[in-house]
């Protein structure tokens, strides 16, 4: 350790606990960042959890239905083999205790807790550049400083609670699926509005309407869905999955959205239409997301997309009996897999219960939430129960829900007032020593997760570690790197036909006033690690390194884009 590592170490404000990091959250990301910085790098590491447990998002996602759209195989860490042969997943598709089960499994097993600190909400971070220390003030008072603070908040964490008048009086109870209670919700007798087709929405409405006396969905966009064939994980296939996880991690390393299968080499337009109808078909009874594997250039070229979004359409029609209440569950205004594709079990048969209805708030808006329920232009709709399936303030709501400054005092939500701006997704110009796993500009949501969380950690992990080796104390994006790197985004998210969704989270749509801007990178999971690992081994190019006590800057101004 160099003279001024020790200097920094020995430093502290009055009244807080000195770190050599802080990371905020615990679910897979701040796990598995933990591991990396205290188990391999011998930091001394606090991870700050708002939550009472492990898990992140699955810590608050319980609602009715909650499952994970990747296989349960993948969706999980491959940094340990031990752990790997050790876990058995009992279906195909995880629901959120599972999930949850599975997190509680990996704290215990690498002795994560005592290192974090639940039930704790971080209020404040701010750069002190004196000092090259981040303080860290939490809601209940807790103060913290550390050289670098870690955000593994999660992308999908910060939910989006619609403004609707009247909500407050509303003799019922309302909740939002990413807040829900711990405890089960009755749903028996009850009268029950679900606002949100979305993915949640989609795998909240047949649990819901199994129980409830009578459900009523407010749709604001027709979505389509994949069925997703959920069904036991035998013991045959544990043995070959846990045989084969060497090649199979590899796989999704290597793959353009961190899944483990292959996307087909060949063009929707070029295959024959019985070809083309067959390759459908079998992808829709096989159920998932590999249905955009079908085909080469579902997602780049607009004809070929049509194929499958037709195809969709039809089985849309096909499902449900009523043609009216079908044409309203049938997308007509954004091509298929340009907002996140949702996988369902039986959401389309849902619609053809009795007890349920669906409500175009398109052509009927909701004009207030009252007493008794829920108002639209047309009607009034008695109501119980109200379940928001409204989603997430995705990837920039759970950064700019804590107040974020850095040099000069300079607020994060400031800094990204346009829209955020990165390099990497992994750091922010003007915020040293703040590193954003998974953030803006990063493939992140578009991507497996696990994949994605472990190639920020394991990179982060190497460059904290480069930092000590050299004797150098601070990293901060360069702005002009940081510039170009937001413009390859954006080149890379019109090479493809995502910006299509006008309505989409990734753009930001689903929050009124959130700048539109299109977020993840799209360029694929496989060619960004590819981006990042040059970047490093060119001595950081497009970061600034240095040391305080030592005037020159180490580190290339210029950025990795290709």
């Amino acid at each position: 350790m160099s003279s001024t590592q020790a200097s920094i170490d020995r430093t502290s404000t009055a009244g807080s606990e000195h770190l050599d990091a802080i990371v905020i959250g615990a679910g897979f990301a701040g796990l598995y960042q933990l591991h990396s910085l205290r188990d391999r790098l011998g930091l001394k590491v606090r991870v700050l959890e708002a939550g009472s447990g492990v898990g992140g998002t699955w810590y608050w996602n319980r609602y009715p239905g909650a499952r994970c759209d990747s296989e349960s195989y993948y969706y999980s860490f491959s940094f340990s083999d031990e752990l790997q042969q050790e876990w058995g997943w009992s279906e195909r598709y995880p629901e959120h205790g599972e999930i949850r089960r599975y997190l509680n499994f990996v704290a215990d097993k690498f002795d994560l807790r005592r290192d974090i600190q639940f039930d704790t909400r971080v209020r404040s971070a701010s750069f002190d550049e004196a000092a090259n220390l981040w303080h860290v003030v939490t809601e209940g008072g807790t103060r913290l400083s550390a050289q670098f603070l870690i955000t593994a908040v999660g992308c999908l964490s910060s939910a989006n609670i619609p403004k609707i008048a009247g909500l407050e009086s509303f003799r019922g109870q309302w909740y939002h699926t990413g807040r829900w209670p711990q405890e089960d919700v009755d749903f028996t007798g009850k009268r029950v509005g679900l606002i949100g087709t979305g993915s949640t929405g989609i795998q909240a409405t047949p649990v819901i309407a199994a129980k409830a006396a009578h459900l009523t969905v407010f749709q604001r966009t027709a979505n389509y869905s994949i069925p997703a064939r959920n069904g036991p994980v035998s013991p045959e296939e544990q043995r070959e999955i846990k045989a084969n996880y060497a090649a199979i991690r590899e796989q999704a390393r290597n793959s353009p959205n961190g899944h483990p299968f292959d996307i087909s080499p060949v063009s929707a337009l070029e295959a024959p239409p019985d070809e083309r109808l067959a390759r459908y078909e079998a992808a829709w009874e096989r159920g998932g997301l590999r249905f955009r594997a079908a085909f080469k250039d579902l997602l780049t070229n607009k004809a070929a997309n049509d194929t499958a979004s037709d195809f969709i359409r039809a089985k849309i029609r096909g499902i449900v009996k009523d043609p009216a209440v079908a044409e309203m569950l049938t997308p007509k205004d954004h091509p298929f897999a340009t907002k996140r594709p949702p996988i369902d079990s039986e959401y389309f048969e849902t619609f053809n219960r009795d007890n349920v209805t669906l409500v175009d708030i398109k052509a009927s808006p909701i004009v207030e939430i009252t007493p008794d329920g829920i108002r639209t232009k047309d009607a009034e709709i008695p109501l119980d129960i109200i379940v928001f399936a409204t989603g997430f303030d995705a990837m920039t709501g759970p950064l700019l829900a804590v107040d974020i400054r850095g040099r000069d005092g300079i607020a994060l939500r400031d800094s990204w007032s346009a829209g955020p701006r990165t390099y990497l997704g992994l750091q922010v110009a003007g915020f040293p020593n703040l590193f954003t796993i998974t953030g803006p500009g990063s493939p992140s949501v578009l991507t497996n997760m696990p994949v994605a969380i472990e190639q920020h950690v394991d990179w982060i992990s190497r460059c904290i570690r480069h930092m000590r080796d050299q004797g150098l104390t601070r990293i901060e994006a360069d702005a002009a790197a940081a510039e170009a790197w937001v413009a390859h985004v954006n080149d890379a998210a019109n090479a493809t036909l995502l910006p299509l969704a006008n309505s989409s989270w990734y753009l930001g749509a689903n929050v009124p006033g959130k700048p539109r801007v299109f977020m993840p990178y799209a360029g694929g999971m496989a060619n960004y690690a590819m981006i990042c690992e040059k970047v490093a081994a060119k001595g950081y190019e497009g970061f600034i390194l240095s040391d305080p006590a030592v005037p020159e800057a180490r580190g290339g101004r210029g950025a990795m884009v290709g």
